[in-house]
């Protein structure tokens, strides 16, 4: 027993010293750059100026006072929400009718989950041809019904609900995927005693479908908030964050602080102010998710 003992220690040593080094990296990698932006975030820094100048919290009090920071995070929020709830909505009730096919469910499921395979700013790019005034592919399907064609780009409504749809379009697949996959490991004995006590329809999905689909709702509120709130790429090609600031989120007010006004030192503070929100937020969710295991939620 001793002499085993003595033979697996060794072994354990050999595997940490494979693990330890490539931790070590990775942690590295990923916490410099967020040590960094906190450390800047204390500093007055302009790209060009020759050392940063230690400043407090001042950026932060400045940054809390301007309501261009309010507007970018009420934009944020809304463009969030909005998008969560539609995406949540179609991916339940894709995840739903795939559920009940018995041919073809894999075909399907493999041409609705293309979208989610193409990088966020080509999808912006497809999505902007659609949407361009006057040329666009939407311009044309509705002009060809006599409807006079919004400014989809242009205008500032309209502007949110593009990138809502192009949201919608790319990131619904993995709601769909993710709660698929819950359907397909649920108890097939619920569903039969909901049916023989009277349920169908909206009423077997509200009580018995949601409640054993909540660990992957949860999962799937958790990864798609903190990917909403960084969404960068498609509203940068969509519209730029105009017209105006109607759609500047608080990663696109954080790049023109940082390549626009070349302010590195407010950049950071946003940015870690975002990162604040984003960690509270998400912490609530993983909290549900822990209470739902200790039987309190």
């Amino acid at each position: 027993m001793a002499s085993s003992s003595a033979r697996a220690y060794p072994r354990e040593i050999s595997l940490w010293l494979f693990v330890v080094p490539s931790a070590l990296v990775v942690l590295g990698i990923q916490l410099y750059p967020v040590l960094y932006a906190v450390y800047l975030s204390f500093f007055d820094y302009h790209i060009g100026q020759s050392q940063p100048r230690f400043v407090g919290p001042d950026n932060y009090l400045a940054l809390l006072g301007q309501d261009r920071v309010w507007a970018s995070l009420r934009t944020t929020v809304i463009l969030v929400a909005c998008s969560l709830a539609v995406e949540f909505a179609l991916g339940l009730l894709l995840a739903l009718g795939l559920y009940k096919l018995t041919r073809g469910a894999r075909l399907f499921s493999t041409l609705i989950f293309v979208p989610y395979l193409i990088t966020p700013v080509v999808a912006a790019l497809f999505l902007r041809w659609i949407f361009a005034a006057r040329w666009g592919l939407a311009d044309a399907v509705i002009a060809s019904f006599d409807i006079f064609p919004p400014d989809w780009l242009g205008s500032p409504v309209w502007a949110f609900v593009t990138i809502i749809v192009a949201d919608v379009w790319q990131f619904t697949p993995f709601v769909m995927l993710i709660l698929y996959a819950g359907l397909q490991g649920m108890d097939e004995a619920l569903l039969e005693a909901g049916k023989i006590d009277g349920a169908s329809g909206p009423r077997l999905v509200w009580h018995i479908i949601l409640p054993c689909l909540r660990p992957q709702i949860l999962f799937v509120l958790a990864i798609r908030l903190m990917d909403s709130f960084r969404t960068f790429d498609s509203i940068y090609v969509l519209t730029g964050g105009g017209p105006g600031t109607a759609t500047e989120t608080l990663t696109m007010y954080t790049y023109a602080l940082a390549f626009k006004q070349l302010d590195l030192g407010r950049a950071s503070t946003l940015g870690v102010l975002t990162m604040l929100i984003v960690t509270g937020l998400t912490l609530m969710i993983i909290s549900l998710m822990y209470r739902r295991e200790r039987g309190a939620f």
